[in-house]
């Protein structure tokens, strides 16, 4: 019985696994529905393992579940898109903090490795790509800062960020700016901790002033004016 709970536990992570790289990736777009008859077909598992994986993202936010209804990709509102920035900007200093008093050569070579495959993908113009990778830039701080509760954190914001950009950017607007994952990784090296924290907070407030967040505000409408 342990086995098999095990295994289905297992089958359930992956699916979630999957569905949340693909809204990294932005092959899933913000307020599609995610049926679980087709996604049990296409993960060749019951529709109850596709059940308790939408209940986990849900639950992470990636995921709104509606009576009646189904699952739908999460489509982040305006107001959301702000508290998630702001709260990382609150988080990500310490991420910094805690990887420069803990990285040797070896996370540094992950973070340079990392470093490069952004280069690949901005190269290859392979925006999809990009937009994953440059989350999991994040993600793999966190996860070197040693702080588990961090890192399961950003494991959350990062795919929440990815969902807020595929609604709110520009299609020209770079996914994140060219050299400023550089610039934070020479800075950690350095231990440089004052630069590498500024850095971090000016990355964040420039990936969000890309964003077009005023479009779903309220505005007053003059009805008749509109349809006169």
């Amino acid at each position: 019985m342990n086995t098999i709970a095990k295994s289905e536990k297992s089958d359930i992570a992956v699916i979630a696994e999957r569905i949340t790289n693909a809204v990294m990736e932005h092959r899933l777009p913000p307020g599609v529905k995610l049926a679980e008859e087709r996604l049990a077909e296409a993960f060749k598992v019951s529709r109850t393992k596709v059940r308790h994986a939408l209940t986990v993202l849900a639950k992470e936010g990636l995921v709104t579940l509606y009576p009646n209804r189904g699952a739908f990709v999460a489509s982040p509102s305006v107001q959301d898109a702000r508290e998630l920035f702001a709260t990382r900007r609150l988080l990500e200093p310490e991420v910094v903090r805690k990887v420069i008093d803990r990285a040797g050569k070896a996370e540094l070579r992950r973070l340079r490795a990392h470093i490069a495959k952004e280069s690949e993908a901005r190269l290859a113009n392979d925006r999809r790509a990009l937009i994953k990778l440059s989350g999991e830039f994040h993600m793999l701080l966190a996860k070197l800062s040693g702080n588990p509760y961090i890192s399961k954190l950003m494991d959350e914001l990062c795919p929440l960020t990815c969902l807020i950009i595929a609604l709110y950017d520009s299609p020209q607007t770079p996914a994140c700016p060219e050299d400023e994952h550089i610039r934070i990784v020479e800075a950690i090296e350095l231990k440089d901790e004052a630069t590498a924290v500024s850095l971090m907070l000016h990355h964040l407030q420039h990936v969000e002033n890309e964003l077009k967040l005023s479009v779903d505000e309220k505005v007053d409408i003059d009805w008749e004016k509109m349809f006169a």
